[in-house]
């Protein structure tokens, strides 16, 4: 079992949902960079649990705890690592589930794999819980960014049949209002219709899933590589890496698939001393490598599979079909926790490209 990502910036997230902590150790981070930790904080709040209707019931703080790497409130030079503490588990929920797996879960596969072994206790290190220390590296990696220009910014495009509008294809548009309320959306109505589809799944003991939008700003051409080691692969990996993403599309995506080189193709143009292009139908990257405008991507993501409805599964110790009933405290939708983790691992691959690209000197 390897959670260990990156080229020039190093992550290693580890723990499990029912551990005592949950953490990250980000190597090579340029020393003497300013971290704000109070900033740190309401990041993370964003994805927390017991924070609305819409979330599970589980309440964590979720206050990091750093540590090595910081002095005085700056990168030494040194790893970092922090620490979340696990305070409000309740690890009995699971004991069925070695011999009954949850329809969709990552349970059976882990049975296979780790024989037996595998913690299942809150689904165990394949937990949604294990996105709170990425969102630990990649609110770090947020702050590192903004001071250069680059901000990133994530809204709920879709839950279920309700749907935000996009981002404006060209990067435009008043973000700043974003994760500052429950449902991040840039149509402010379509928060309460979302609501209302995720309460309709939870009152019928079923969930929901939905789409994330995000856009990169400000990063200048010339980041990521061609082939294997492009933009969009470094941040599809780290977004494949967070439970639930099934799909992941940049630009125009699979919409591109029906239409005419002439239509799909973004015209170059010069706007003052800079070139640009005048659609964005590639996100932003070309080649691989950035244009200079800004990075749009979405991210799929599937209906949580624990859910309260009796389900069908497989008693594999008698071969039989039986109902399950599951246990423990689980989101109707996770879409609304999960914006602040597509930020993240948009952050930490775009700096992990940039410091690749660019000497660190030249860099920071």
């Amino acid at each position: 079992m390897s959670s260990h990502w990156g080229n020039c910036l190093h992550i290693s997230i580890f723990g499990q949902s029912h551990a005592p902590a949950i953490g990250v150790t980000l190597d090579n981070l340029p020393a003497g960079q300013p971290i704000d930790l109070e900033a740190l904080h309401a990041f993370l709040a964003r994805r927390a649990p017991g924070r609305g209707p819409t979330s599970t019931p589980r309440k964590e703080a979720d206050q990091p705890e750093i540590l090595c790497g910081l002095v005085n409130g700056f990168t030494c030079g040194a790893p970092l690592s922090a620490v979340i503490r696990n305070t409000n588990t309740r690890s009995q929920d699971y004991e069925n589930l070695r011999d009954m797996p949850r329809p969709g879960h990552a349970d059976y596969t882990a049975q296979i794999k780790y024989r037996g072994f595998q913690d299942l206790a809150g689904g165990g290190h394949f937990s949604g819980r294990l996105t709170a220390p990425l969102c630990i590296a990649g609110g770090i990696c947020l702050q590192i960014l903004k001071r250069q220009g680059v901000t990133v910014h994530a809204h709920i495009q879709r839950i279920g049949r309700v749907e935000d509008r996009p981002f404006d294809p060209l990067g435009e548009g008043n973000l700043g209002f974003l994760p500052k309320i429950p449902l991040p959306v840039l149509r402010p109505e379509a928060a309460s219709a979302m609501e209302a589809e995720v309460l309709s799944a939870r009152q019928a003991g079923d969930s929901v899933g939905g789409v994330v939008e995000c856009m990169v700003q400000g990063l200048p051409a010339g980041v990521g590589s061609p082939m294997l080691e492009s933009l969009e692969s470094r941040i599809a990996s780290l977004l494949f890496g967070v439970p639930a993403v099934k799909g992941v599309e940049f630009g125009a995506g699979f919409a591109a698939a029906g239409r005419r080189g002439s239509e799909n193709n973004d015209r170059f143009v010069r706007q003052g001393d800079q070139v640009r292009t005048a659609s964005n139908h590639s996100g932003g990257i070309l080649g691989g490598i950035s244009s200079g405008m800004p990075v749009v991507f979405r991210a799929a993501f599937k209906p949580t599979p624990s859910i309260a409805a009796p389900q069908n599964t497989l008693r594999l110790s008698t071969g039989q079909q039986e109902i399950l009933n599951v246990r423990g405290r689980h989101d109707p939708c996770i879409v609304p926790r999960a914006v602040p983790v597509v930020e993240a691992a948009a952050a930490i691959a775009v700096l992990d490209a940039w410091m690749e690209t660019k000497s660190l000197e030249g860099f920071l």
